[in-house]
């Protein structure tokens, strides 16, 4: 990626954290309530679906061909599912967003987290035809995370890289240390995104993929800014984008100034054996 790309920097917190605090609750609590029912509506689809299928064998088990009307019904009972789903999923995207629990911070090794979720991820990227480049040191001081939250986070940038390559591509990621910081930067050779597009690529509920809810970089935000850290963004259309999280160190935090320590690099390579200078 080149420096002359466009920058995307995430806005500090805003004021009133109190307040936040209880309109999250009471959103929390309002996506709970349209929950149940749409949980309601999903079974009954179901139980409906089935009933629909098997209408020709009820009627005629010799032939239980389906007349046109009950064919029609079948597929608009399917488009309802299929809406559901939607609603289920931006819905559940939303409660990850409002939640806003208490950050528990321990020490962690973050090479370790972010490792143990490009093996998650493996399988869907090696599908998608996506290689993986991971640049991740060993024996790297520990950071104070919330080992879930910053998982979601990190999940985050991983599906929105893998959504941004459908074609396949590459995705590298680094871990680097920066005095009393850690750099987690994770790049895609995807589509990229407009200058437009880029300074909004943070705000709740906006998104430019189909089917998108527009919350899931809009969580990875929030969480990283609950951990005292920072993202942003660059990216160039037709040529990818990089996110780049910064979060200090348990050091920091804990108020030692301790050298930074010898680290030894661990560079994986996957699908190839070739270095990939970035």
């Amino acid at each position: 990626m080149e420096d002359s790309r466009e920058s995307a920097r995430s806005p500090g917190a805003d004021p009133g954290p109190n307040r936040i605090r209880r309109l999250s609750k009471l959103a929390g609590g309002l996506a709970h309530e349209i929950k149940n029912p749409l949980s309601t509506m999903a079974i009954n689809l179901a139980l409906l679906q089935e009933e629909w299928e098997r209408a020709g064998a009820l009627r005629n088990p010799e032939s239980p061909e389906r007349t046109p009307r009950e064919e029609r019904s079948l597929k608009r009972i399917k488009t309802l599912q299929r809406e559901v789903q939607r609603l289920e999923h931006i819905l559940e995207e939303f409660l990850h967003y409002a939640r806003g629990a208490d950050v528990n911070r321990k020490p962690e090794d973050i090479s370790r987290i972010v490792k143990e979720l490009l093996e998650f991820v493996e399988p869907e990227d090696a599908m998608a035809n996506i290689r993986q480049h991971v640049d991740l040191p060993v024996g790297f001081p520990l950071v104070l995370v919330d080992e879930a939250q910053v998982k979601q986070a990190v999940l985050n940038l991983f599906v929105n890289a893998r959504q941004a390559m459908p074609d396949g591509g590459e995705l590298i990621v680094r871990l680097q240390r920066f005095g009393n910081q850690v750099e987690l930067t994770v790049t895609d050779t995807g589509m990229g995104m407009t200058p437009e597009k880029l300074e909004r690529c943070f705000d709740e509920y906006w998104s430019d993929k189909k089917g998108g809810s527009g919350l899931g970089l809009a969580t990875t935000k929030r969480i990283i800014e609950e951990h005292g850290g920072s993202i942003t963004a660059l990216s160039e259309s037709g040529r990818g984008t990089s996110f780049s999280i910064l979060l200090p160190l348990a050091v920091e935090l804990t108020g030692s100034r301790d050298e930074r320590p010898e680290v030894e690099p661990e560079v994986e390579e996957r699908e190839d054996g070739d270095d990939h200078e970035h």
